[in-house]
């Protein structure tokens, strides 16, 4: 028996989840830490994390795939990795962190990215990156660089979280054409790395990592790895994508017209075109998908909100009462009817959102009525709110010609909850599927393709099968669009913008 081991490095947690090469059946999953990963906030909108923490993390769960079933992890044929996007981690030639990681939702280089889209012009940027520079991975780059000049003359090489964790893997320092483009690192006309942003940004070519194809044999796990995790010297790191394109590639969204969608700390859409599509606001982002080639153009335009599972567990920690569990917190919630008796949640609070034009916008609760209201509208609200959120970024995506007939989603996170479901069918107006896999299965799954055990991506998801779907209902459709109405109205409100 051969199997396949995935990893999934979040900002929460680091999941992974052991494969039977064979059949694809799942035989292990695992969680590190038991709580969730410390972010550190050294100032307002900064947002770090230790990268030796997620090392520390990935050895936790290997030991616990390792004894779910006392399996020799020396028959692993291939290693894959899901990793948090749009970060950044700084090593010198020893292969140390300079400092820690600047993850996804920091904000401290949204003027930087701001400042570059406005001096290099917005059409020379959307038509060869497809994206404002925004407070994407090369801007952070350049905030380092602009504030703290010493570190900078240190480093060796700028990687992603994907990158770093491929190295302490192999040794190897590698990167790929997706992950340069969620980094806006990539020059989509010429397919190849924007050295027009580099140069812009005075960053040397150099500090940028070697470029590996996403499905490949990226590195062989080095001995001291090995023995660090109990798996075989040699063994074959074979697949690396962000958490969303690998999301998508989790459910075998793969072609045009097909919907992934997450709704973990952060609340996610992300659509296949064959187009280099893009928003002239860059309020949703394009980027390089897994299975791009030159002769099949495979795009990722993804929309992101900072806030979905985060104001779910903030309400837990400081709304109900201890011990209270999020299934207890769903019951209350259907207690309640749609629209929440008129109570409203801007679900927004965790940085600058990229659908706002990278406005920062604190959470806002609207219409609160101490003779009506009570914990569980508060609770309804909260999971509207980030439905509404998620449709208004959709809303995007649509008037930049993307079909949403169908949307994917892992029966995990916010998608457990049946109002949640619910909401977001009937809001979006979609068809809503519900796969039990993650990240971690879909980076142990293409392991298996970039190490050719799959001859081609059908082989690789023999056996996923949806576990649930929610259809709209008109009744409730139409309730709900009242509802996002109220909703987009007190969002126009507070951000002061035409929407």
């Amino acid at each position: 028996m051969g199997y396949l081991l995935g990893y999934d490095l979040g900002s929460s947690s680091v999941k992974a989840a052991l494969i039977d090469s064979g059949t694809g059946k799942t035989l292990a999953v695992a969680t590190a830490p038991e709580a969730e990963m410390d972010i550190a906030a050294p100032r307002p909108g900064w947002a770090e994390q230790d990268p030796e923490m997620w090392w520390e993390n990935v050895k936790q769960a290997t030991a616990q795939i390792k004894t779910a079933g006392n399996f020799n992890l020396a028959d692993v044929q291939g290693i894959g990795i899901s990793y948090q996007m749009h970060g950044l981690v700084i090593v010198d030639r020893q292969q140390r962190p300079l400092r820690p990681a600047i993850i996804w939702c920091d904000s401290r280089a949204v003027e930087i990215g701001e400042r570059a889209f406005a001096s290099l012009g917005k059409e020379l940027c959307l038509t060869r990156f497809l994206n404002s520079p925004g407070n994407f991975t090369a801007s952070k780059l350049k905030w380092v660089q602009e504030n703290e000049p010493e570190i900078y003359s240190k480093i060796y090489k700028a990687m992603l979280p994907g990158d770093y964790l491929a190295m302490r893997l192999t040794g190897e320092i590698r990167t790929t054409p997706s992950g340069l483009s969620e980094g806006i690192y990539w020059d989509y006309p010429n397919q190849t790395v924007a050295d027009l942003i580099l140069e812009y940004y005075q960053i040397a070519p150099e500090l940028l990592p070697e470029i590996v194809p996403v499905f490949a044999i990226q590195g062989e796990l080095s001995a001291r790895a090995a023995a660090e995790l109990g798996l075989k010297p040699g063994t074959v790191v074979s697949y690396r994508a962000g958490d969303q394109p690998n999301n998508a590639f989790s459910l075998n969204v793969l072609n045009p017209g097909e919907i992934a969608a997450t709704a973990g700390t952060s609340g996610v859409v992300y659509g296949i075109s064959d187009q280099p599509v893009f928003d002239s606001k860059s309020r949703v982002n394009t980027f390089i998908h897994v299975n791009h080639t030159s002769s099949a153009p495979r795009y990722g335009v993804l929309l992101c909100i900072n806030g979905a599972a985060i104001l779910n567990r903030w309400l837990k920690n400081n709304l109900v009462a201890p011990g209270v569990s999020y299934r207890q917190m769903d019951e209350l919630t259907s207690q309640v009817p749609i629209g929440a008796d008129g109570l409203v949640i801007l679900p927004y609070g965790n940085g600058a959102e990229r659908t706002l034009e990278n406005q920062k916008t604190a959470a806002t609760i609207f219409g609160l009525d101490f003779n009506l209201h009570h914990q569980a509208h508060v609770l309804r609200a909260a999971q509207e709110g980030i439905v509404f959120a998620m449709n208004y970024g959709v809303t995007i995506m649509r008037q930049i010609g993307l079909q949403i007939n169908t949307v994917k989603a892992g029966q995990a996170n916010m998608f457990l909850s049946p109002v949640f479901c619910e909401a977001f069918a009937n809001t979006l107006g979609a068809r809503l599927e519900l796969y039990r896999t993650d990240g971690a299965q879909g980076a142990a799954r293409g392991s298996g393709v970039g190490a050719g055990i799959y001859t081609d991506f059908k082989e690789a998801f023999i056996g996923l099968e949806p576990v649930r779907a929610v259809d709209p209902e008109p009744q409730k459709t139409e309730l709900y669009q009242t509802a996002y109405q109220k909703w987009l109205e007190l969002l126009k409100i507070v951000t002061g913008k035409k929407l």
